[in-house]
């Protein structure tokens, strides 16, 4: 952005800023381990010693910034304060969700408590629908009086992470992942433990697949990287015709994926789809996205497949049901040895329905 727009957003929102300034005060290490901050916003103009969180960690601005968020190029404007266990502003915190209501509209990632006592989260925008009727809309969510989803830990260690991918991009972060679980608190903390790993064990498996076992970040025929812009959709390919190939572990593809990934997430994708390639924790967090919402031609997301018994076949159908069906036996085959390796190494068996 050029320097006079800048200079002109500053002294426009010069009022908005001494509010927030004001609301954001510097915090301590300990503080940081305490709570979330404010999310951040790649819209906003931050001044020295505001603070927001991001990727769950707390950061305080050493001085003014903007477009620049903690981790993805901005190391030298914030300061790292450490880890923040949501408790406050950060989504996580003790199951005080609101009850649902029927009729009302829910925006992907909402929480809502139903009259059955438990809880759900909307994996799709949806205008109120029943969450135990509705399971293309809602997922159920793991929640407990000291936090919901994943704030208690991963169920794949980083030992065992780094034995199912041995030869991974150093790109590829376990602590990327692990950022990212908290964007989605359901995945691989629902339905018990056993589950739980099983989930974690068939997504690995098909980002596993999918990245040549997380070696490849960007498709590798760039031959096909121009046909992946519909120019139909009113926001177009602001990035470039090119701009929109497979990336990240799900190898996320075509303009209005990235649009709605962006979204769901928060982060702009569609004017800057490379952040899936560049920052760790934001391409998991688009594996994770479509783990949790897309569903391909199965009628049912990837997650929901896994936790309400449909089985592995079914994520395959999810991700890419061409291979089904005969389609490319060879390659829905590779998809279930990883699985069933991965299961393995978690302890738990595959269950059934492991083919499409």
């Amino acid at each position: 952005m050029p320097r006079k727009r800048l200079l002109a957003i500053v002294a426009t929102v010069g009022v908005v800023l001494a509010g927030a300034a004001a609301a954001l005060l510097p915090i301590t290490a300990s503080e940081a381990a305490v709570a979330c901050a404010t999310p951040y916003d790649n819209s906003t103009v931050y001044t020295g010693g505001a603070v927001v969180s991001y990727h769950s960690h707390n950061w305080t601005a050493k001085w003014w910034t903007q477009y620049e968020a903690p981790s993805t190029g901005g190391s030298g404007v914030w300061s790292d304060n450490g880890a923040c266990d949501g408790g406050s502003g950060g989504g996580g915190g003790a199951c005080d969700y609101p009850n649902w209501v029927a009729g009302q509209n829910y925006t992907t990632g909402a929480i809502v408590r139903y009259t059955n006592g438990l809880y759900y989260q909307a994996t799709h925008d949806n205008p109120g629908y029943d969450p135990t009727i509705s399971t293309w809309y809602w997922s159920p969510y793991s929640c407990s009086g000291g936090g919901g989803g994943n704030t208690g830990g991963f169920v794949v260690s980083e030992a065992q992470f780094n034995s199912m991918f041995p030869g991974r991009n150093s790109f590829y972060t376990y602590q990327g992942l692990v950022a990212a679980l908290a964007k989605y608190p359901s995945f691989a903390t629902t339905g018990g433990d056993t589950v739980a790993k099983q989930e974690a064990a068939a997504f690995l498996a098909n980002v596993g697949h999918e990245t040549g076992g997380l070696v490849y970040i960007d498709e590798i025929n760039q031959a096909n990287w121009p046909t992946y812009c519909d120019w139909s959709q009113p926001y177009g390919c602001p990035a470039g015709q090119s701009a929109y190939h497979g990336r990240g572990p799900i190898q996320l593809s075509w303009n209005f994926n990235y649009y709605a990934a962006g979204n769901a997430l928060g982060v702009d994708l569609l004017d800057n789809p490379n952040l899936v390639a560049t920052d760790a924790a934001i391409s998991w967090e688009t594996g994770i996205w479509y783990w949790m919402t897309g569903t391909g031609n199965a009628g049912t997301t990837s997650h929901n497949a896994m936790v309400n018994g449909q089985g592995f076949g079914t994520t395959i159908r999810a991700i890419n049901g061409i291979e089904c069906n005969g389609g490319n036996t060879a390659e829905m085959q590779d998809r279930v040895n990883l699985y069933t390796r991965f299961a393995g190494i978690l302890g738990v068996p595959t269950g059934g329905n492991l083919t499409c």
